[in-house]
């Protein structure tokens, strides 16, 4: 007896826009029900533009706009484990409190990472 998913049955073109539907609402989601997700999007939407107007390389410029978008990965993520600890149960537990606490963290380090890679690529010896 197969332990997976009865959704997982979908292959080829279907399946890809199954999850690409997934994928959208769940951004929706996250921008509508998660302030620090819309304050992100809002750092994003004014860093990656930004980030054409620099005199930096092509490569300066990637690797800094890949640091904007690892911060809404992150996010996601964190949202994510969030929502999930939220819904097994609304009592403090202190694991509970740890996970919240490690998501955080990784949006923290997410941020710090932005906040690295920007200055090494605009003050570059």
């Amino acid at each position: 007896m197969s332990e997976e998913s009865q959704f997982k049955g979908k292959t080829g073109l279907r399946r890809v826009w199954n999850a690409s539907g997934y994928s959208l609402a769940g951004l929706r989601a996250a921008y509508a029900c998660e302030a620090a997700f819309r304050q992100e999007t809002l750092l994003a939407a004014i860093l990656i533009p930004l980030s054409f107007v620099l005199p930096v390389t092509w490569t300066g410029r990637a690797l800094m706009i890949a640091s904007v978008f690892l911060v809404l990965i992150v996010e996601l993520i964190n949202s994510s484990i969030e929502a999930v600890v939220d819904r097994i149960s609304p009592d403090r537990h202190p694991l509970s409190k740890r996970a919240k606490d490690l998501g955080s963290a990784a949006v923290f380090l997410a941020l710090l990472d932005v906040f690295v890679v920007w200055v090494c690529v605009l003050f570059r010896g």
